[in-house]
């Protein structure tokens, strides 16, 4: 049979409102008092009801953490750091549990798992990564984050467009500049004096896609207005494994098309990229430079060291740890934009042409 808070309170010398209030956090008790109520739940082995609270309440303490893959390495370190950092701040702070959903990046699954913590009556949500530019999705996304932030759930999106949503909400945006990473990065290796530089975009559809697309384009515009179309065939949309980006290499190198630059996504489609290159005999930096996007602990262990652009991964998950558990406050507008920072590295170089001129 259950213990219940009564027997706690009879075990710890206390009223069942001070066995509550030690349970709850947030309410100032004595610090032996403390020490009586933590020592009596563990010996009685009392576990909250944590249904009935959730209903005596606007909200649980539970955090709902969406990625889209927690094995991809994007996602481990932004979900990792977040959830360490929701560990509570203060004695008077409740712990919160979290869960992670995997969405595999497919609008019906972010629906679900939202659904699914809204009838939790869930404290915080913290939606992660690139956001499906579908304007069917969009509009229900917004209704569901909407009403459940009008119950009193604090809403993150990380990494994705802000929604249009009320002002007065606790619904929080932290968008990475990805645009201009990836116009700092083209703006790299045109410095470096490559003019065919490839490009292997992510997957079509997906904010983050096409950010960073138009911030190499832009980049490649504003050297020269006719780059942009003469290296549109060196345009290719890959997924975001090792796998797609060695794939997307092939098949740049079977169009026939030539280039002395590429410009990945990400860090685990770069890895891929030179692969295919290697295999077919082609040596980074000497005859193509490779630059990758995100920089992944890996970037600096490959050989050559990969130049990249850096994401504030880390500190990102922080700052939504923060904000999902009321530690910080809102930004004005509720938007919050995060630098990124060109690593330049050992994988690319000037394209062999430069290297022979006098």
């Amino acid at each position: 049979m259950a213990v219940t808070l009564a027997e706690v309170a009879v075990r710890a010398g206390v009223s069942p409102a001070t066995v509550s209030r030690v349970l709850n956090g947030g309410y100032p008790v004595a610090g032996g008092t403390r020490t009586r109520v933590e020592r009596a739940v563990e010996e009685l082995g009392y576990v909250a009801n944590a249904s009935a609270r959730a209903l005596a309440a606007a909200t649980s303490d539970l955090v709902g953490i969406l990625v889209h893959d927690i094995a991809d390495a994007w996602f481990g370190i932004l979900g990792g750091s977040l959830q360490g950092a929701l560990d509570p701040a203060g004695e008077g702070e409740a712990r919160r549990l979290s869960v992670v959903c995997n969405t595999q990046g497919a609008p019906a699954a972010e629906n679900s798992y939202l659904a699914l913590l809204e009838g939790q009556r869930v404290g915080g949500v913290v939606l992660t990564g690139a956001a499906a530019e579908d304007p069917e999705h969009t509009a229900a996304l917004t209704a569901r984050i909407t009403r459940m932030a009008a119950s009193g759930t604090r809403v993150v999106l990380c990494g994705r467009p802000p929604l249009q949503v009320p002002a007065a909400l606790p619904v929080a945006t932290l968008v990475f500049d990805d645009r201009g990473g990836a116009f700092r990065l083209a703006e790299h290796l045109l410095a470096l004096g490559h003019r065919r530089i490839a490009h292997i975009a992510g997957p079509p559809g997906l904010s983050a896609t096409r950010e960073r697309l138009a911030g190499h384009r832009e980049a490649l515009r504003r050297h020269d207005p006719a780059l942009p179309e003469a290296c549109a065939a060196l345009t290719v949309h890959a997924a975001s494994e090792r796998s797609a980006g060695y794939d997307a290499a092939r098949e740049l190198l079977r169009r026939g098309e030539p280039f002395t630059a590429v410009a990945a996504a990400g860090d685990t489609v770069a890895a891929g990229v030179a692969a295919a290159l290697r295999e077919a005999g082609l040596r980074i930096p000497e005859d193509v430079s490779v630059a990758g996007f995100d920089d992944l602990p890996f970037s600096q262990d490959t050989a050559p060291a990969l130049t990249t652009v850096r994401l504030p991964l880390r500190e990102a998950g922080v700052l939504a740890a923060q904000l999902v558990t009321g530690r910080r406050a809102l930004p004005p507008g509720g938007i919050t934009t995060l630098p990124t920072e060109l690593m330049v590295r050992g994988s690319t170089a000037p394209p062999p042409t430069a290297r022979r001129a006098p």
